[in-house]
């Protein structure tokens, strides 16, 4: 077997870029999607040039697909998952990996019980610039990481979404929207993480959307928007978060790791590329570093195309479910050692995930192109 018959579930905006991926790579093939909106399934089917548009019934009972994507919204990611797996397909999605952590602890059981694998988003810390990052660290460029420091800071998706309500839902917010792809770049980075404690405040009961579509509507917030978190790393490095959607403008850098030879600036994690600046211990400022791995422009589906991988040859996947399950402790736990005016210690850890291959797409283990 060389590739894996692939069902999407969740066609909206998201979705184009996974068909996308479809396309692009050998190991997927891509032969039903389904959406709750069957014109949706249907109108992607004719897009994409998908065999089948389909109810989510169909494409879960279909005995030739081997791996279910999951694009649905969060509130719905761990059910589509518990099925996909009782259905004895693989399955991964969008993160978070689930909302709640018993039904991620869910999701993980069912998945050893059948030996199935599960993998999450986000994928961008497969991408050129964060690898490129993590081979500076590898290669002793920094020394041991002392320190990281991580923002995320605007006034929200109302400026711009012309429907954000549910990014103020429980299990979204700056920290479950946003905060996955910080943490697991810097887990990525630095390792998995022990102990945490969080500040977390709500700014505004209401919000009003300012964009063009639906200008002046309000809805309620039901969820922190202004999160802030410190963490112990394994290892010994204490890092610094900040996930905002109170913030009207901050010249905050994305990520900062700080080593004891150095420091580097790491490019915005929610997306592959981005510029990367090194400062060592006998530099006079930082100097901009040369990429040294591939896919520095949107590759979303990576993660997958590397679980697919992993599947065909019984290898381990990057972006998989001991990571997101990490992932989403974390971000539980600033919630609730604010609550809770304690810390947090993580009972979670991880792996922290292999470096990615720097000759991707020429080294003959299944990623080739079409």
């Amino acid at each position: 077997m060389n590739h894996l018959n692939v069902g999407i579930i969740g066609c909206g905006n998201i979705s184009p870029i996974y068909f996308e991926a479809g396309k692009k790579f050998d190991v997927l093939n891509i032969v039903a999607c389904a959406d709750l909106n069957h014109e949706a399934a249907k109108q992607r089917a004719e897009e994409y040039n998908i065999p089948k548009a389909c109810s989510v019934d169909e494409l879960l009972s279909d005995p030739n697909i081997d791996l279910v994507i999951n694009l649905t919204i969060p509130k719905a990611h761990a059910d589509i998952h518990i099925r996909a797996l009782e259905a004895g397909k693989h399955s991964y999605g969008e993160k978070p990996l689930a909302i709640d952590l018993k039904d991620a602890q869910k999701i993980q059981s069912i998945a050893k019980e059948k030996g199935l694998l599960v993998g999450a988003a986000p994928d961008t810390f497969l991408g050129a610039g964060i690898q490129t990052c993590r081979k500076l660290i590898d290669d002793g460029w920094i020394g041991e990481p002392v320190s990281a420091n991580a923002f995320m800071m605007y006034h929200g998706p109302e400026i711009f979404h012309p429907n954000p309500d549910f990014l103020y839902q429980f299990g979204a917010g700056p920290m479950f929207d946003m905060g996955p792809y910080y943490l697991t770049a810097l887990i990525n980075l630095i390792g998995p993480v022990k102990k945490v404690s969080g500040f977390t405040r709500k700014t505004f009961e209401e919000r009003i959307i300012t964009g063009k579509q639906n200008y002046g509507r309000t809805f309620p917030v039901e969820t922190p928007t202004h999160v802030s978190g410190i963490m112990e790393f394994d290892k010994g490095a204490i890092g610094t978060i900040i996930t905002s959607f109170d913030v009207w403008g901050t010249k905050l850098p994305n990520i900062e790791i700080h080593g004891s030879l150095g420091s580097i600036i790491v490019p915005d994690p929610n997306h592959f590329g981005g510029t990367v600046y090194v400062k060592r211990h006998n530099y006079s400022e930082f100097v901009e570093v040369p990429l040294t791995h591939g896919f520095d422009t949107n590759s979303r589906g990576l993660g997958v195309v590397d679980m697919a991988n992993a599947i065909i040859n019984g290898q381990e996947h990057r972006a998989n479910a001991e990571m997101s399950y990490h992932v989403l402790e974390i971000m539980h736990g600033f919630y609730l050692s604010s609550e809770s005016n304690t810390h947090y210690e993580l009972n979670s850890t991880c792996k922290k995930p292999e470096p990615f291959p720097m000759n991707f797409l020429k080294n003959g283990i299944g990623y080739e192109q079409k």
